[in-house]
């Protein structure tokens, strides 16, 4: 799998930019994503090195829309450490 493949989308959320100042990121990435391979993508995206990651399943929710209930699909979450002093420039901003 190719790294654009296995990381999704960036999570921009409060919680997320609080995560940020300790060198800690979070990202959508495939169902079939594991540890290795998630270490592997965000290395490779934006040259960096990863201490740690950490991957949860968020189950989906259901959504209301008038008179229908939808549900929202599940998703998995993956919050990535970097060693210290570095970051991710796409996050910054800058």
């Amino acid at each position: 799998m190719e790294s654009l493949d296995i990381l999704r989308r960036p999570v921009i959320t409060e919680k997320s930019s609080l995560l940020q100042e300790g060198g800690r990121y979070v990202f959508e990435v495939a169902r079939s994503a594991s540890k290795p391979l998630v270490k592997e993508a965000v290395e490779r995206a934006f040259n960096v090195h990863v201490v740690g990651v950490n991957i949860s399943n968020v189950h989906g929710k259901r959504k209301r829309f008038g008179i229908r209930i939808s549900p929202q699909s599940s998703w998995k979450k993956a919050v990535v450490t970097l060693k210290q002093g570095e970051r991710i420039e796409i996050f910054e901003g800058a």
